[in-house]
């Protein structure tokens, strides 16, 4: 007699709403011990709907607790993507001797038939933002011919001591500059005859990395969101270019004229970095919506639908082919999370896999460090019906996840599939370092360098886990597995 297994798909240490809708994550700033996490929300509906920007906050990354709602829509339309800075200067003048926070967001106001109207506006807290004031004379900033004019991303340039913008304008980035976030002047527009051009731009991010740690080879990134077209399988995704920037012009370096992907999965889109992050941490710390515009509104959650990527940390690393290569690693602070389950050193295949077939996990973390030049594959999410594959293929030089059988995938055609990337140089060994949860399996090869994000929805009985091999010489340098589980996080 077969027994049917109610599967909860809320992540264990993944952030997503106590209920209702949630997609782009928003607003992201760093204050007074508090990571801010805001999001886009319908407070009322399973899918999208009226904008609201919902609101999280953490003192470690890992452990979340949401706040009552930051902004409502009003009279000036619904509440977009936008980020939130800390006005230490005081340039707004909302603010006496002590700095407070202020959120630049998206106004979308809808016009007759299909047209709309979408502007930037200004809103304050100086109660570390528990609460919201809506600056009086929002918006305050238009654009004459762009209809898709959203998702400011604001950022204070030391060298030319004023506020920067970065703003998706249908296939391009506007960047303005201004002394006080509230009069600002174009200083040039980006994207012309480069990049991917599948889909409308948008959540633009642009700041500054070392390359390889070294402060004197630092260079400028720019995150570039790609909205979905029912003519590119992969549907929506990030882009990203590397470069100079000035105050006012972004310069794309030489790699940037090949379209580089952030991730190859199909599930981190619309991800931004956090602002006023403090020096002494030095972290460039990046979050993402793990999920994708083709099957968003369809996916079989109960309660809530949407949820988002670890956090990570993004560095650049020199290439193979001596190009600036973005890698991303989850945050140190999802250590402190880990329960140990299995921990191998130097051990065959045969000895790995017989203690992989003991464990029955929901939410864990895999790490392995193995031999190139011979393919082997874990099955994650193992149960009666099904199973997500993640595997290196030696032959193609890749790392892939196989989401074919890995259970719920009825709500879209295109759901079902292979998502593979290539490694860089991998040397002796490759490492492997997966992250699984309910609804979710994020993969980072090669230190960072190439990175698979999938949703997954299990059915029956998927908590096994195994390793399946096409060589017996492959021996394994490491093997760790740790169930992820966020209330034992140290308090220090």
């Amino acid at each position: 007699m077969s027994t049917t297994v109610k599967h909860n798909y809320r992540g264990m240490y993944h952030f997503s709403p106590n209920e209702k809708w949630m997609n782009d994550p928003n607003g992201m700033v760093y204050f007074k011990g508090e990571y801010h996490l805001f999001f886009q929300h319908h407070p009322n509906g399973m899918t999208w709907g009226p904008m609201h920007w919902g609101h999280a906050v953490s003192k470690d990354l890992v452990v979340w607790e949401e706040l009552d709602i930051a902004l409502a829509p009003d009279e000036n339309g619904m509440i977009y993507s936008g980020s939130a800075v800390v006005d230490w200067r005081n340039t707004t003048g909302f603010f006496g001797d002590e700095p407070g926070l202020v959120a630049i967001f998206t106004h979308h106001l809808p016009q007759e038939g299909d047209l709309y109207l979408q502007t930037q506006s200004l809103a304050y807290s100086k109660d570390n933002g528990r609460t919201w004031t809506k600056f009086e004379g929002n918006p305050v900033l238009k654009h004459e011919s762009y209809i898709d004019f959203r998702d400011p991303k604001v950022f204070w340039h030391e060298d030319t001591n004023r506020w920067v913008m970065v703003i998706a304008c249908g296939q391009s980035v506007c960047i303005y500059h201004s002394p006080d976030l509230k009069s600002w002047t174009l200083g040039s527009e980006f994207g012309a005859g480069i990049g991917f051009h599948g889909g409308v731009w948008e959540c633009p991010d642009l700041f500054a990395l070392n390359l390889d740690g070294d402060s004197s080879k630092q260079k400028w990134v720019m995150l570039v969101s790609i909205g979905d077209d029912p003519a590119y399988k992969e549907g929506s995704r990030i882009q990203y270019f590397t470069g100079n920037f000035d105050g006012i012009t972004f310069t794309p370096d030489e790699s940037s004229h090949t379209v580089r992907w952030l991730d190859y999965g199909r599930d981190n889109y619309a991800g931004v970095t956090w602002s006023d992050v403090p020096a002494e941490d030095g972290r460039r710390l990046y979050i993402g919506w793990m999920s994708n515009w083709k099957y968003a509104n369809l996916t079989p959650t109960e309660g809530f639908r949407g949820a988002m990527t670890v956090p990570r940390e993004l560095q650049l690393r020199s290439g193979a082919d001596g190009c600036a290569t973005l890698v991303q690693k989850p945050v140190r602070e999802l250590e402190y999370a880990r329960v140990q389950a299995v921990e191998l050193t130097n051990v065959s295949w045969q000895e790995a896999e017989e203690a992989l077939a003991s464990l029955r996990l929901e939410s864990y973390e895999l790490k392995v460090v193995a031999s190139s030049g011979l393919s082997y594959a874990f099955k994650v999410k193992k149960g009666d019906q099904g199973e997500t594959v993640v595997g290196v293929d030696a032959a193609r030089g890749e790392v892939y996840v196989d989401r074919t059988k890995s259970g719920l995938y009825e709500f879209h055609e295109q759901f079902r599939g292979v998502h593979a990337a290539k490694l860089q140089s991998p040397g002796a060994t490759i490492d492997l370092q997966i992250y699984v949860d309910r609804s979710s399996v994020e993969v980072f090869a090669n230190g960072g360098q190439a990175v698979i994000t999938d949703l997954i929805y299990p059915e029956g009985d998927a908590l096994g886990i195994s390793l399946m091999v096409e060589d017996d010489r492959l021996l394994l340098a490491s093997l760790s597995v740790y169930e992820m589980v966020p209330s034992a996080k140290s308090s220090n």
